[in-house]
């Protein structure tokens, strides 16, 4: 009963640091390669006329959105579970669904964009 009362302790505090190291990992570069809406998989240099798109977070939850030379600055908030990532630009606020989320690669979802796939940038 012991190993098992051990194990269960074990198990939740590996999941604790789990869901702690996302939120970190988060913070950096991160560059879009992937962009799918409805289904099609759109042109990311036509769309945003560079193909230098990025999302920087900063760890004091602060945000800035790169479009070539454009830049756009907001906040960003994951939620205790990792799953809901909010990002607010000016009067914007888009919730996305965090689809697969690594310390290198991040896809995340929402109605109104789509599905975009990040990697991260040293």
């Amino acid at each position: 009963m012991k190993h098992l009362l051990l194990l269960i302790f074990s198990f939740f505090l590996f999941s604790v640091n789990v869901n702690a190291q996302t939120s970190a990992e988060l913070i950096g570069k991160w560059k879009l390669v992937k962009w799918t809406k409805k289904g099609k998989e759109k042109d990311i240099l036509k769309e945003f006329k560079t193909d230098q798109v990025y999302q920087v977070f900063k760890d004091d939850n602060k945000f800035i959105s790169v479009n070539g030379e454009k830049e756009n600055k907001g906040k960003w908030k994951l939620s205790k579970e990792n799953d809901i990532l909010t990002i607010r630009s000016g009067i914007f606020v888009v919730d996305f669904h965090v689809d697969y989320f690594d310390a290198k690669k991040r896809i995340i979802t929402a109605d109104e964009v789509g599905t975009l796939e990040y990697e991260k940038v040293e």
